[in-house]
């Protein structure tokens, strides 16, 4: 039997040729990213100059890992966020490879994909590739120690077997341009990227209960932190609320952003909510004296293994947190300089028993999921 070709077939026929092309070019047929979500969860909003590969996701674990990014061939990306810390440190705050202190804490990377602004306090740094410049050839502090180093690293790639199979797998349309375009800090920031992305955190005995419909996932004690969490009394779900607990969102279905800048009272040095020089929160970039002490919400997913707690590491424990910080309406409130005239206007302290603390506690902890942070991918 002759086929004939119709109109109808012969342009079927070019579009298939046309998509057949296209994965061959960008090597997408053979290596789609399949997203690890639960289906109470969108997915997060990507860059369209850097979809998501499972190829550039290997790279970038790698590199993640890989001490070679830093001067000394001592320190990596996971030098200051740690599995088993939910990708934080433990520390107050970040040290570099000279032994240089930051002023802030190592945040959080659970959940990044979905932040809008990706830092304490600049509001300019949105984007993940631009993002991990900073710790790699920063020098207000020195982190990673690579600025002026540029070559030096991509040698240093260039010479790994491991690298020469994972760069080229990640980015074909490089390879076919040459190794200055495969071992580029496009693409090297694009793969630790893509990695930051895949750190996804949705599986806490709290997600169990409230979504999966499992009662007994969570204690009594974390049912009655919950409602004490989203009530009135303690205002916590106001800045920490949604899926990521916080008030800083983006993600595909969303269609504009949201971001939570806050000062929560934390210092009042001079009596007119004056904050440490060093650390004057969005102010330092929008030049706005009424930002003074105003930083970036963080997320409480996985809050009982990041601490210590805020912008510098200055609260120890949770218990501290709750009734050194807010029930004091800010930490400030009990000093002598009493609370900060600058704080939010949901900063306005609360009386808190002893059950109460225990009981918020065992909600927060409710947060942590252990898949997550023991994950060998």
């Amino acid at each position: 039997m002759r086929l004939v070709m119709t109109p109808l077939l012969k342009a079927l026929g070019t579009c298939l040729l046309a998509l057949a092309s296209w994965a061959f070019l960008t090597g997408s047929s053979a290596d789609v990213f399949h997203w690890d979500l639960p289906a109470w969860v969108p997915r997060p909003a990507v860059p369209a100059d850097n979809p998501m590969s499972a190829a550039k996701v290997e790279l970038g674990r790698h590199l993640f890992y890989d001490q070679r990014l830093s001067a000394n061939n001592k320190m990596s990306c996971a030098s200051c966020h740690h599995q088993d810390k939910a990708f934080t440190d433990g520390l107050a705050v970040a040290e570099g490879i000279t032994g240089e202190k930051g002023s802030r804490s190592a945040m959080s990377l659970a959940n990044v994909a979905y932040l809008p602004v990706l830092t304490w306090s600049n509001p300019n740094l949105t984007a993940l590739e631009v993002q991990a410049l900073i710790p790699i050839f920063g020098e207000h502090p020195v982190e990673m120690g690579l600025a002026g180093k540029e070559k030096e690293l991509f040698t240093r790639l260039q010479a790994d077997e491991r690298y020469q199979k994972l760069f080229p797998k990640a980015f074909p349309v490089e390879a076919r341009q040459g190794v200055h375009a495969l071992y580029s800090l496009s693409t090297v920031t694009k793969a630790l990227a893509s990695f930051q992305r895949s750190l996804l955190s949705f599986d806490s005995p709290y997600d169990r209960y409230q979504y999966g419909g499992k009662k007994d996932a969570i204690s009594a004690a974390a049912k009655r932190g919950e409602a004490l969490f989203f009530g009135e009394k303690m205002e916590c779900y106001h800045c920490h609320g949604g899926f990521t607990f916080t008030d800083n969102i983006r993600h595909s279905k969303l269609p504009l952003e949201e971001r939570g800048f806050h000062n929560t009272g934390l210092y009042n040095l001079d009596g007119r909510g004056a904050y440490p020089s060093n650390n004057p929160g969005i102010s330092e970039f929008t030049g706005d004296a009424d930002d003074m002490g105003k930083f970036r919400t963080p997320s409480l997913r996985n809050i009982a293994l990041t601490a210590p707690y805020m912008h510098d590491g200055s609260i120890a424990t949770l218990d501290q947190v709750i009734r050194a910080h807010y029930a004091q309406a800010g930490r400030a409130g009990g000093t002598a300089t009493g609370p900060s005239p600058m704080r939010s206007s949901l900063i306005s302290g609360f009386e808190v028993s002893e059950q109460e603390v225990n009981d918020l506690i065992a909600f927060l902890n409710a947060l942590t999921d252990l898949r997550f942070v023991h994950n060998p991918r």
